[in-house]
């Protein structure tokens, strides 16, 4: 299975990215995912569901620890890799 995750930190901080937002950044920009979107407003994710529920584990201990007081987030399933294997190869007449 394959997920998205969306999330952001809480409080802002226009000026300078606070403490929480930069080790968000670090957690998710480390992981083992597919594709990385980080912005000032909202950060995106993708990839096998192990590797994002890890990095979401990770992501939530750290920011809270590094003084987040929110976190918003939304998971995803985007995709099935074994369905997703087995229809292509349908598709391909295997």
């Amino acid at each position: 299975m394959r997920l998205k995750v969306e999330f952001t930190t809480e409080p802002f901080d226009l000026d300078e990215a606070p403490a929480h937002a930069l080790v968000a950044r670090e957690v998710i920009e480390a992981a083992d995912l597919d594709t990385v979107d980080v912005g000032p407003f909202g950060n995106t994710a993708e990839g096998a569901a192990d590797a994002v529920l890890v990095a979401v584990d990770a992501l939530l201990r750290k920011s809270l620890g590094a003084g987040a007081t929110r976190i918003s987030l939304q998971v995803n399933v985007i995709g099935d890799a074994d369905r997703d294997a087995d229809a292509d190869a349908v598709g391909e007449g295997v």
